[in-house]
């Protein structure tokens, strides 16, 4: 007999689970269905171990920058201490997830989904039916297809490795590059970062990357732009990496860091009329494929925002109310991105290169390295742009580059979604000396 139920979705990741809450909360029998790990990439081998990883190496730099300033030398990471405390963490995410959704008396199941040319769902053959579905399947890390592409180990591999190797290479320069070759370089591996032009982290202001990238420089990261590499080759010495102009590297570890793939070509979309491309499943504002039937939320659809998990988060409770009572399209808020390098990148709402183009904005350029809040950390850089709209005096648009920038991006955030004044801020009694207290001078 075809199990019968008002949502099914598919994906037992941050969106997932929480689409599959919100909707039994709300009354609805709800079917889950995940193929890989319960908890999806973000906990599991996403941000929450990279985030683990990192507090060992945020430690080891406030360490660094304090060494003669009142601390002496500097720890080493104990790479597989580290590990294994990531390890507590993420070895409990699969089963705690799943204990969650039955104790909510959430039907799952554990298999691949696939949707027949008839229009039926299976679950590894198995018949299932619902008024509507949910795709929340997620990303997976790119390979890119050249030669030796099967030598490439992913930002998977390098959150679980037992030990560092001697020499690691990241090919990629986006997010995923910064912050790995960050956390490999602090463990002590030779790390090299390849990005095919002039431009890593495309999305982000120019001066602060370049930034960015002299810091990393200076802690002993090897930038090689420009190249386009095509071949991995397994030699006695190790792994050679080449392109066809003479570049030539050699290494022990490398990852492909090129960016991430929608997890949609094992579903059967088309049996059902619903598109997909490189940005992930095509949706409209109301977070529907083609198919009416049919929804997609969290890194899998192809929306105007990064791929984030607030942002799973946020799509999954808009579409909870869309399928409960039919509302609004979906609108979004201003979104914080960071990248977790040391130092920190961060930028939220307009940038300097966007306001640029018009008279109505003032681009306040700050070196605040010698300000409080980092002297007393002996922070090597802080440095920002704040857009603020001249007329209302608004703050419409920030980018950070500090230890703490992840810190001050969500507080900016705030005073962007508040519309708050300086005149408004100053009415507020901040704790004093902190990272709050500073926000009246970037006006």
């Amino acid at each position: 007999m075809t199990k019968q139920v008002d949502v099914i979705v598919i994906g037992g990741g941050p969106a997932g689970t929480a689409m599959a809450s919100g909707l039994k909360a709300q009354g609805k029998s709800v079917l889950i269905v995940e193929n890989d790990l319960w908890g999806g990439t973000c906990p599991n081998r996403g941000c929450d171990p990279k985030k683990i990883l990192l507090s060992a190496v945020e430690a080891r730099r406030h360490a660094q920058n304090l060494a003669g300033h009142g601390l002496r030398g500097v720890p080493t990471i104990d790479w597989p201490a580290l590990m294994a405390t990531k390890r507590g963490y993420t070895d409990q995410i699969p089963s705690g997830t799943l204990n969650g959704l039955k104790a909510q008396k959430i039907d799952t199941m554990h298999g691949q989904a696939y949707f027949r040319a008839d229009g039926e769902l299976t679950v590894d053959g198995e018949v299932v039916a619902a008024t509507d579905y949910v795709i929340a399947t997620g990303q997976r890390p790119s390979i890119l297809p050249i030669t030796g592409h099967e030598y490439f180990a992913t930002s998977t591999d390098f959150l679980d490795l037992d030990t560092m190797p001697s020499r690691v290479t990241f090919v990629g320069g986006g997010y995923v590059g910064f912050e790995l070759a960050t956390i490999a370089r602090s463990a002590g591996a030779e790390v090299h970062l390849i990005h095919h032009n002039q431009r890593p982290l495309k999305a982000f202001d120019p001066a602060l990357v370049k930034a960015l990238m002299q810091n990393l420089t200076q802690q002993g990261v090897t930038f090689d732009l420009d190249v386009d590499l095509n071949k991995i080759t397994q030699q006695a010495d190790g792994l050679h990496l080449t392109d066809d102009h003479g570049f030539d590297l050699t290494t022990d570890l490398v990852v492909c860091s090129a960016g991430r793939v929608p997890n949609v070509d094992h579903l059967g979309l088309a049996n059902v009329g619903v598109s997909y491309g490189r940005h992930g499943v095509q949706v409209n504002d109301h977070l529907q494929t083609a198919n009416p039937h049919i929804y997609a939320i969290g890194d899998v659809s192809d929306t105007p925002v990064p791929k984030l998990t607030p942002l799973a988060g946020y799509e999954a409770r808009y579409l909870v109310g869309e399928l409960t009572q039919a509302g609004a399209p979906i609108s979004y808020p201003v979104v914080p991105t960071e990248v977790y390098a040391e130092p920190k990148l961060a930028q939220v709402g307009m940038t300097a290169t966007q306001a640029a183009k018009s008279d109505k904005y003032q681009v306040h350029e700050l070196d605040m390295t010698h300000w409080f809040t980092y002297y007393r950390l002996q922070t090597p850089q802080a440095l920002a742009k704040v857009i603020v709209d001249q007329q209302s005096g608004l703050v419409v648009g920030a980018s950070f580059l500090s230890e703490i920038a992840d810190e001050l991006i969500n507080y900016v955030a705030l005073l962007i979604d508040k519309q708050v004044t300086l005149a408004g801020l100053q009415k507020l009694v901040l704790a004093y000396p902190t990272p709050a207290s500073d926000l009246q001078y970037l006006y």
